[in-house]
């Protein structure tokens, strides 16, 4: 038996029309699953049937989108909650306003959404898993983005809190994921990109890689594997004070 056939199974992935949710909705639908994602808008690339519109920060459209995926599929047996962001502003001089709406899809809108979902998994004999999309500027600095980092900071606790609540039907863990970019090409004396010369693996993730880390974690091979969080991040980042190190580091790799 394949513990990475999917076939049978139910999936929701919040903000699951672009980018890493984009990503990680095809990569269980390949497997075999049936996947819903949602977002605010109808996106055009989705297929109807597999897209609900839900504003996840609302704890009755986050209610009605696993209300829908038990409608459509008869079960829940994954939920993704990759729906978050956060433009790049002064902590200093942005809103209140965008503070809490920043903090609220990026910490309270999960809740919500498992909240939902482990009602149901609770249900069925086999459970569920419920998995965090977070960031590595939940764990460091975030300059710029602080209210989003404050956030993933508290969507590492909040799994830990719910894995060891909802044990043992209910599998909760976080993925600490590092810059999404498409993997650079060998560059030229001088001309290494910013993530490159940041990341040890010397490039950014494939949003398929972090899909692939999810069908891990939501998978039986990941079976006793609860309120852990799996750093997606190509080996972190180079201090700042070992640039001169870091840099004969890449060029010795190349």
């Amino acid at each position: 038996m394949n513990p990475l056939d999917y076939a049978g199974r139910a999936v929701v992935v919040t903000g699951g029309t672009r980018g890493i949710g984009a990503a990680i909705a095809s990569a269980f639908r390949a497997a075999g699953a049936d996947v819903l994602v949602c977002a605010r808008t109808s996106p055009s690339a989705v297929p109807p049937g597999d897209f609900f519109p839900a504003d996840v920060r609302d704890p009755a459209q986050a209610s009605a989108l696993v209300a829908s995926a038990v409608e459509r599929f008869g079960r829940l047996d994954v939920l993704i909650n990759n729906a978050g962001g956060s433009p790049s502003v002064a902590a200093g001089t942005a809103s209140p306003r965008l503070h809490k709406k920043i903090i609220e899809l990026n910490l309270i809108a999960p809740l919500h959404v498992s909240q939902a979902a482990r009602a149901v998994m609770c249900t069925q004999p086999t459970g569920g898993v419920i998995l965090m999309i977070g960031s590595v500027s939940g764990t460091r600095p975030s300059p710029g983005t602080a209210a989003y980092g404050a956030a993933k900071a508290g969507l590492h606790h909040l799994t830990t809190s719910l894995a060891a609540e909802w044990a043992p039907l209910v599998r909760v863990n976080n993925l600490v994921v590092g810059p999404v970019g498409d993997s650079p090409d060998v560059p030229a004396p001088g001309a290494v990109s910013t993530i490159g010369r940041t990341v040890p693996m010397g490039r950014g993730a494939g949003a398929d890689e972090v899909a692939s880390a999810c069908l891990l974690l939501a998978s039986p091979l990941a079976g006793y594997i609860s309120g852990a969080s799996l750093a997606v991040h190509g080996g972190g980042e180079w201090p700042a004070y070992l640039a001169d190190l870091r840099d004969t580091a890449y060029r010795a790799g190349k």
